[in-house]
């Protein structure tokens, strides 16, 4: 009796469960043929993102590492098919049970996608052609189910009439789709308007410092752009073309600006290498990475603004809603804090900011670098609060200097005897002096630095040792040209950054 029951179920929940795919599938075809940036799918999962309290996506991150979005996305959806088919099995009471559960599942995306920054009326119509969709298919679908159920004779026949059109509803659904990703190629525009852009004054090719540490494994001085780390709550990376940027500057001065792309790259343009690193990055961890960035001087833009005198912060805000607050000091001292176009001698890649995207040496990226950057604010500290900050992170965020070992990596078995061992450091603002190794408590013994044009990028670094045959530790710390050496106390990340001293186990034999 049970599994008849649930036999006569199971159709209902089906139907349900298609009429839901089919919304998705239209919803996301009219936000790519309407060039929308954010599916109402993606709109919820940044809208989670954004109410997450920041101890939980520190530990999602921790745990999942760059998978933390996908599988937020896969959770959404997983949840949304469970939901699809109760409103698949309520429409055995009648025909206004699901339509309670379309209307609510609407009303959630409708809320998130009008929360977006820059949120305008067609923002809403993927919702709205979703939810069309929902009541739609799904009354299609239950008219063919109720005739079954009223003429038992004909239930074969009806059966055979619910799959006909459940298989029509689902290949429209995957026509649809796929119709809407190839008609809205808003990204592939960009693309293809980034690639032909070319910025007067971006050095294509310039070589690396002329003392280059030369052992297989370190990382190289220049990070490519492909691999480059990525690190943002967006799930849809903004496509802006650059005749459509602009960025307004104003709060807590005397004259407000707005400057257009063309603006921008008109005015002098500064070339630097600058290491970045997250903020998450464990000790010895991978968020980091050495690029020449190519922009204009912020510290110029705002000296001719008259910055009020009680200001101390720029809230900084992306084109996906995104913000930081950044100390004014670390935007009008000496340091090559930028409005960036171009990473290692081509614009932007999309992923990290184009067309144009804030770099700010000496602190990390949650308090200062804003991709796809459109507002400036200059205000206090006191009025103004970061999508980090207002979770628990700190204030400032300075950048703490730091050392990784890159060769051997851990574990390894090397052969018993001379050992080179190199890998680099960076203390961003503030350069790197030395560094030293020690292996097996012995005595610290400095490493050979490679040449840097500045303090703002990292060095590498390398050094031999004898290493007899056993197990063997391995640590590496680095002094700053402050004086400042390295503290070995562990502390994780949060709220400002981790310490202490990378430390790898091999084995010599």
């Amino acid at each position: 009796m049970i599994g008849h029951d649930t036999g006569r179920r199971a159709p209902w929940a089906l139907a349900g469960v298609l009429a839901g795919l089919a919304g998705l599938a239209t919803s996301y075809a009219a936000a790519m043929v309407l060039t929308i940036r954010e599916s109402p799918v993606v709109a919820v999962a940044e809208l989670v993102i954004r109410l997450t309290p920041g101890e939980a996506a520190e530990r999602a991150i921790s745990v999942l590492g760059h998978l933390d979005k996908p599988a937020l996305v896969l959770g959404i959806l997983v949840i949304l098919v469970g939901l699809f088919a109760l409103a698949g099995r309520l429409a055995q009471r009648g025909f206004w049970q699901p339509q309670v559960v379309w209307f609510a599942l609407a009303g959630v995306g409708l809320a998130a996608v009008l929360a977006q920054r820059g949120a305008v009326p067609t923002d809403v119509i993927p919702v709205l052609v979703g939810l069309v969709t929902w009541v739609t298919a799904h009354s299609a679908l239950n008219d063919a189910l109720r005739r079954g159920r009223r003429r038992p004779d004909l239930e074969s026949s009806e059966r055979r009439v619910f799959v006909m059109v459940a298989g029509a509803i689902s290949l429209a659904a995957v026509g649809i789709a796929v119709g809407g990703r190839v008609v809205g190629a808003g990204r592939r525009h960009v693309e293809a308007s980034r690639r032909l852009l070319r910025i007067p004054g971006v050095t294509r090719r310039q070589p690396p410092p002329a003392t280059s540490v030369d052992l297989a494994g370190i990382a190289p001085w220049q990070t490519p752009n492909e691999d480059f780390y990525l690190i943002d709550t967006t799930l849809a990376k903004p496509t802006i073309e650059p005749t459509e940027w602009s960025l307004r500057i104003h709060g807590l001065v005397d004259r407000e600006l707005v400057l257009s792309f063309s603006d921008l790259v008109a005015r002098e343009l500064t070339e630097s290498w600058i290491t970045l690193n997250c903020v998450s990055n464990e000790v010895g961890g991978g968020l980091v990475g050495n690029a020449r960035w190519s922009g204009v001087r912020l510290a110029d833009l705002l000296a001719d603004l008259g910055v009020s005198a009680k200001a101390d912060a720029v809230l900084q805000t992306s084109e996906d809603g995104w913000t930081c607050v950044t100390p004014l000091a670390a935007l009008t001292d000496d340091r090559d804090a930028m409005l960036a176009v171009a990473m290692n001698g081509r614009p932007l890649p999309i992923e990290h900011g184009f067309p144009v995207r804030t770099v700010v040496p000496g602190l990390y990226g949650y308090v200062s670098a804003t991709k796809w950057v459109v507002d400036m604010e200059v205000t206090t500290f006191d009025d103004a609060m970061g999508y980090w900050t207002d979770k628990g992170w700190s204030a400032l965020g300075p950048v703490k200097i730091a050392s990784r070992i890159d060769v051997p990596q851990a574990g390894d078995d090397v052969p018993a005897g001379e050992l080179a061992i190199g890998g680099v450091a960076w203390h961003q603002h503030t350069g790197i002096e030395a560094v030293e190794v020690q292996v097996d408590g012995r005595e610290w013994e400095r490493a050979d630095l490679g040449d840097a044009p500045s303090v703002d990028p990292w060095v590498q670094w390398r050094v031999t040792v004898d290493v007899p045959k056993g197990d063997h530790t391995i640590r590496v710390r680095a002094i700053g040209k402050d004086g400042q050496t390295q503290t070995d106390v562990v502390r994780a990340p949060d709220p400002d950054g981790s310490t202490g001293l990378h430390t790898i186990g091999i084995s010599a034999g």
